[in-house]
């Protein structure tokens, strides 16, 4: 027996450090993932999905372990007895063990506050804000002052507490394994650990794909470890996603069939083999001189924070403007990111599974935003914004892309107020309606996107500007209600201007707030606001469905420019009041395709599921028309499409 021990000893003298991480990390995972799902207890239906979260999340963590710990641990067993050798990479050992250990801590550490803001575990949205460390740390500031302590206390105690733990599992313990016995050995390990990363027999090895079982995404997503989650987030970062990947197969010209078939046009209607989708669109209503257009883009506004649209009170000066213009009750943003709506409202871009086409590289020039069309119509045209424009990469893509000029926070003189996303909603309309005053005087139309930020995180805005809804004052409802104060002060200066009455003005969401619904697409928490005002503009209440891409061809009408453009949105003043319309919303990796109640939704690597939409709820449904499936289907694949070839542009003219 105490030979047994001895050679049980001698064997696994080099890889102690790994087995030691490998159950001090499964261990602090499980907690972590147990305390998770406590905390969202009535998200998990019943004792199955508890087991089945457990069992999916312990093939998760022991695959994530296996893929830090397998070829440092084949290396030990390579070079154990060789003893310079090892005395240095003893010392690489623990620092990497150290950092993966902290690294996993830190993610855990962090993912309470991202679930809370995103009903998910941290992902790509981790990453990209980390590429703005000064909003990002402003915010952490102002807004989450406990969450950071708490993770800088966490972190910093687990790096010292690590480091002294892995000292304590050297590889120069004696014995090591004789000569004949490593070969054996690494053969041994190097099998384990890539069953362990695989997890799998299949064709493919473990992916959160395949630990998916609930129609609830953050369930889903508490399967994995946020190390997991983050990590393979920027994987597919570095290859972006491709409709065609995730979704069924369509052909291209069926796709094209469907696309044609959804705008409710003739495939004669195009005028581009370049360009699939570029077509005439002929404007329905003409002036002397065609309108100015200013777009309002409001951080965050959903429709649960409009009264008149059945939420809070919180917008009494938006519920003032809404009967004296053109309300859309029915709108749906395309996604819950401030780039994927001004992906939709600017360019009229279907919405894919990859980033938004602000981010992306093809897109950057040579795409088309209603900015350069109008261009080319003789507008000036610019972007207005409170803060650093380089946030999310607006600068590069719109510079790129047909906007002459950008307004942002460092061209602000003596602002009243400046918080962590720059300077104020009122400063910003303020120097919006200056510069409009100004461009009015020059004869010549403009176009100008104007982006708020005041209703996000940390929700910091002027005193004594609003009666506060609740308490402490930084909260969101305060935060939506100080936004709403500011809508009602640009249009209080706008209306006394001369440029009123030769303007259409657009005020709509980027997205909804927070997302915290279990469905595979939460569809009420891409309800928002949209509402057309101008002197031109005739009052009307909306309750047609409408998606986000369908305002820009609606806003060319209105604005009296006919033109040829890609846009596959209705414009609305062309079709009645029967027309049943259609939304597209992209949440995470998941698409629904709404028409009328009855809905598709699209998710990686498998079929199509089928609703109805009735009172707020989605109702498996197996009445869905085909063609709708099929409509469902061709939009995603066009979108990456259209980007991949770079097919989504204007024709230049001279």
């Amino acid at each position: 027996m105490k030979k047994v021990k001895e050679l049980i000893t001698r064997q696994l003298s080099p890889i102690k450090p790994y087995l030691f991480f490998f159950a001090l990390t499964l261990t602090c995972l499980t907690i972590s993932r147990l305390l998770l799902m406590v905390w969202k207890h009535d998200r998990i239906d019943s004792l199955s999905d508890w087991l089945t979260l457990l069992g999916y999340g312990l093939r998760i963590d022991i695959s994530s372990i296996s893929f830090i710990i397998g070829i440092p641990a084949v290396i030990s067993l390579l070079i154990s007895g060789i003893p310079y050798l090892n005395r240095t990479w003893d010392i690489l050992t623990r620092l990497w063990l150290t950092s993966a250990f902290v690294l996993f801590i830190f993610m855990e550490a962090s993912t309470p506050a991202f679930i809370e803001e995103y009903s998910l575990r941290p992902n790509r949205l981790f990453v990209e804000y980390l590429i703005y460390p000064k909003e990002v740390f402003s915010m952490l500031m102002e807004g989450h002052k406990v969450t950071l302590l708490l993770t800088s206390l966490i972190t910093t105690i687990t790096v010292i507490l690590a480091y002294k733990a892995f000292r304590g599992f050297t590889l120069l313990s004696k014995p090591q394994p004789k000569w004949f016995e490593r070969p054996v050995l690494i053969v041994i390990v190097f099998g384990l650990v890539f069953i362990g990363a695989r997890s799998s027999l299949q064709h493919r090895a473990i992916n959160p794909s395949y630990t998916a079982f609930t129609n609830d995404p953050l369930v889903n997503s508490l399967t994995l470890n946020s190390t997991y989650s983050l990590l393979y987030a920027v994987s597919q970062m570095a290859d972006e996603v491709s409709s065609f990947e995730l979704y069924p197969k369509m052909k291209q010209d069926k796709v094209l069939a469907e696309i044609h078939n959804a705008m409710g046009m003739d495939p004669s209607q195009f005028v581009s083999d370049q360009f699939p989708t570029l077509h005439k669109h002929t404007a329905s209503r003409h002036y002397d001189r065609s309108k100015n257009l200013v777009i309002i883009l409001e951080e965050s506004l959903g429709a649960q924070f409009i009264g008149s649209l059945g939420g809070l009170p919180l917008s009494p000066e938006y519920d003032k403007l809404a009967p004296q213009g053109w309300a859309f009750n029915n709108l749906y943003a395309t996604g819950t990111r401030s780039v994927r709506g001004i992906e939709a409202v600017v360019t009229g871009f279907v919405p894919t599974p990859a980033r938004s086409t602000v981010k992306l590289p093809n897109s950057q020039t040579g795409f088309f935003t209603i900015a350069k069309l109008l261009g080319q119509h003789g507008y000036d045209t610019n972007f207005i914004y409170g803060g650093g424009a380089h946030f999310d990469n607006m600068k590069t893509f719109f510079l790129g892309n047909g906007f002459d000029a950008i307004i942002e926070e460092k061209d602000f003189t003596n602002p009243e107020f400046v918080g962590s996303w720059g300077v104020s909603d009122e400063d910003l309309f303020t120097k919006a309606n200056q510069d409009f005053v100004s461009k009015s005087k020059t004869g010549k139309p403009f176009f100008s996107l104007v982006f708020s930020s005041s209703n996000h995180d940390p929700y910091e805005f002027p005193d004594n500007k609003i009666e506060q809804y609740n308490t402490p004052k930084n909260t969101r409802e305060n935060a939506v209600k100080y936004a709403d104060h500011a809508i009602g002060h640009f249009f209080k200066l706008a209306k006394q201007e001369e440029y009123w009455k030769d303007t259409v003005f657009l005020v709509v969401a980027d997205h909804d707030a927070r997302t915290t619904r279990s469905d595979l697409v939460p569809i009420p928490s891409f309800h928002i606001p949209a509402l057309i005002l101008g002197d031109s503009i005739q009052p009307k209440q909306d309750n047609r469905i409408a998606s986000q891409i369908d305002l820009a061809p609606t806003l060319l009408s209105l604005i009296g420019v006919d033109s040829i453009h890609p846009m596959i949105g209705q414009d609305m003043t062309k079709v009645g009041d029967d027309y049943i319309g259609r939304a597209i919303m992209q949440f995470n990796e998941n698409q629904a395709y709404m028409k009328g109640d009855q809905v598709v939704i699209l998710q990686p690597k498998k079929q199509p599921k089928t609703f109805t939409f009735d009172n707020a709820t989605l109702t498996p449904s197996d009445k869905v028309e085909s063609r709708l499936i099929d409509q469902a289907i061709a939009h995603p694949l066009l979108g990456t499409w259209l980007y991949n070839e770079k097919k989504y542009d204007v024709l230049k003219t001279n």
